[in-house]
């Protein structure tokens, strides 16, 4: 799991001290799809505990929902955390039955792996959000993607301060740091 969400994640930190965003993983390090070799601070079974789950996407992302013995790794709780995927990474909350009833979206290329699934594809939407569950399609969809967790965690003025730290010059960029 790879994750450029990251990066704006890590921005309610300057607003809400205790927030923490980490890298879990399933070895010590990750290879991105661009060779960047990632430190992980965190195994997945932790993400029973955590209060945003975010599935990153990536070509690994195929090899991973088809294989039990990872998802099972996972107890996750939609009641109770919010849970969300970046394009395929909607191919593990599928596989983990998190959308189970639900529509979805996903990037393109993913459609219909996910439609196999069961799931109905809305494909002319980078946003699909069903109570504490979201799918976004589309790298710049992470920005709406976060800023929707963003609110369901904390409130509109947080999710406002976070989106606006990062829209280009002219748009609205505040600087909360």
């Amino acid at each position: 799991m790879y994750l450029c969400p990251g990066i704006y994640l890590n921005r309610v930190r300057l607003i809400h001290k205790d927030f923490q965003v980490k890298l879990v993983g399933t070895a010590a390090t990750h290879r991105s799809s661009c060779g960047i070799e990632l430190a992980v601070q965190g195994q997945i079974e932790e993400c029973k505990d955590a209060d945003l789950v975010f599935f990153a996407s990536g070509s690994g992302t195929r090899a991973i929902y088809k294989d039990k013995n990872y998802l099972k790794r996972f107890d996750l709780d939609p009641q109770k955390q919010i849970i969300c995927s970046m394009c395929s990474g909607a191919l593990l909350l599928a596989a983990l039955g998190h959308l189970d009833g639900l529509s979805a979206t996903t990037y393109p290329t993913v459609f219909n792996e996910l439609r196999a699934f069961g799931i109905d594809v809305i494909e002319d939407h980078h946003l699909v959000a069903h109570g504490n569950i979201a799918t976004a399609a589309g790298c710049l969809a992470a920005v709406d993607l976060i800023g929707w967790a963003v609110e369901k965690l904390y409130d509109e003025k947080t999710k406002q301060s976070v989106i606006a730290s990062v829209l280009p010059v002219g748009q609205g960029q505040v600087c909360i740091y």
